[in-house]
């Protein structure tokens, strides 16, 4: 990539933001999927793990598939890496049919949550074992080894044997060894589950930064809703071997679909609630929560009937020591508990209604005039257009 390339460079470092900021294959109908699964099913006896799948992901990707266990994903994973065959469906990489091709002639490597090292091989030769396998000329291998050491930043290590490194320096040798034969689709399961916080964080950004620099798809299969937030352009919620939205982090957070992904995807609260009126942009619902009930922004065209939730996130609502005026998205209660995380304060509010809520405040100053604190009678609001009106 040439520097200063649609601001691609900056200072000879890629500028991630402005790249994936501006990446949306798929929102361009001419654009053609790298990997797609059309109706792909997979059972284990009488269990559906995998139920009748269509996804699209595109080249330069970074696609994570996010779920609890047991939903599916890393099955979704190993039908395309190929240790799995579906029972139904195909599974296509470009204009190839992957149905019938066993794992070692599929241009997708996996890389292992175990990382899976030879322990009897140095850093060096456990990055060379598939290239050989490949049969490469030993210059070939001996650069492609030296450029991938250099890439995960390990140079000085090459003698070393696994036992000989850190965790996160045996992560950065199985992603050095998934890289060099330089596949189309590179799959990470779980890949930082092993590290400790601190790690994991700064190990995320490196490999959004690995996968910007060598312009390669990346599918990533976790638990972990912050880790997919961080690392995807784009992000499948899994349920019970079905995917039930994909979009973009700030699509799945800021618009969920349903009940279980808002849950899913960070802290939320949800009211019971029922539509009372109407008006341009806006509903009036009513609920047990809320005397005042509840107003909503809701685009044109949706459909309202019983059975509905509003959703909002804790960092929406607003918190008050003095009563508010009346009025709709008013709630009153006393903070049962406070959890303090440094950066953000999370209150459990117990409302009248019996409930209880959650509610978060940035501490964005070192001293607060008047602190929250247990047993405090609060009450807490929140903007129209803060609530996702969810019909399932």
């Amino acid at each position: 990539m040439d520097p200063g390339a649609d601001g691609a460079v900056t200072d000879g470092r890629l500028n991630i933001g402005a790249i994936r900021s501006s990446f949306a294959p798929w929102e361009d109908p001419a654009a053609e999927p790298l990997v797609r699964f059309e109706k792909v099913t997979k059972r284990f006896g009488s269990v559906t793990a995998v139920n009748a799948v269509d996804l699209a992901i595109y080249e330069r990707e970074f696609f994570a598939l996010l779920g609890p266990s047991g939903c599916g994903k890393t099955t979704l994973m190993r039908l395309l890496a190929g240790f799995e065959t579906p029972d139904e469906g195909r599974v296509w990489l470009g204009d190839n049919d992957l149905s019938d091709d066993p794992p070692h002639r599929r241009p997708v490597h996996l890389m292992f949550q175990s990382y899976a090292l030879f322990p009897h091989l140095t850093v060096e030769q456990n990055v060379a074992f598939g290239l050989k396998q490949q049969k490469l000329p030993k210059g070939e291998i001996a650069d492609r080894v030296a450029e991938m050491v250099a890439l995960v930043r390990l140079e000085g290590m090459e003698r070393r044997r696994p036992d000989q490194l850190s965790g996160g320096q045996r992560q950065r040798v199985a992603l050095a060894r998934a890289l060099a034969p330089r596949p189309q689709v590179l799959l990470l399961d779980e890949p930082l589950a092993a590290l400790d916080r601190k790690l994991r964080e700064e190990t995320q950004f490196e490999l959004m930064a690995i996968q910007q620099r060598l312009g390669m798809t990346f599918m990533i299969v976790t638990h972990d809703q912050d880790e997919a937030m961080v690392l995807a352009d784009r992000i499948a919620v899994m349920q019970a071997g079905e995917i039930v939205q994909v979009g973009r982090p700030t699509e799945i957070y800021e618009a969920p679909v349903s009940r279980y992904v808002a849950d899913f995807i960070g802290d939320v609260n949800l009211f019971e609630a029922a539509a009372v009126s109407a008006e341009e942009g806006e509903t009036r619902f009513a609920g047990p929560d809320s005397p005042g009930g509840y107003l909503a922004s809701t685009d044109e065209g949706v459909v309202l009937d019983g059975g509905l939730y509003l959703a909002v996130r804790p960092e929406k609502m607003v918190m008050h020591l003095d009563p508010p005026p009346e009025g709709p998205n008013r709630l009153a209660g006393k903070v049962l508990d406070i959890g303090y995380l440094g950066d953000w304060t999370t209150y459990v509010v117990g409302l009248e209604s019996g409930r209880t809520v959650r509610a978060a405040r940035a501490n964005s100053a070192r001293l607060v005039e008047r602190p929250v604190g247990w047993d405090d009678p609060v009450w807490l609001t929140f903007a129209p257009d803060a609530a996702v009106v969810l019909t399932r």
